[in-house]
């Protein structure tokens, strides 16, 4: 019985891990979701510092105009953008609750 039980957890595990893997994979956004990796990364791994002081600077010519390019898809593709969303919000609300930045 006990050995059943092991087994039947072992496999919900690695069928849950199967299940995401394969939606990661066949995702209808993988643009969205290389962006949203990136931009999560960014808050992750900045400190709060850096988090205030890049909020203070005008992103560069370059990178002004991805972002901008960007923007406007999102603006384009509602579902796009909820994905989008979806994706960063809790990440980010997070980083920016913990260093004092939203209430």
């Amino acid at each position: 019985m006990r050995r059943t039980l092991c087994a039947l957890v072992l496999l919900g595990g690695i069928l849950n891990v199967t299940a995401a893997t394969s939606r990661a994979q066949s995702s209808q956004y993988p643009l969205v979701d290389k962006v949203a990796a990136k931009v999560v990364a960014h808050y992750e791994n900045s400190s709060c510092a850096q988090l205030a002081a890049s909020k203070q600077q005008a992103p560069s010519g370059q990178q002004a105009a991805a972002e901008q390019k960007a923007v406007q898809y999102l603006h384009q593709n509602p579902q796009a953008a909820q994905y989008f969303i979806n994706k960063v919000a809790t990440p980010i609300a997070n980083k920016l609750f913990s260093c004092g930045m939203i209430p």
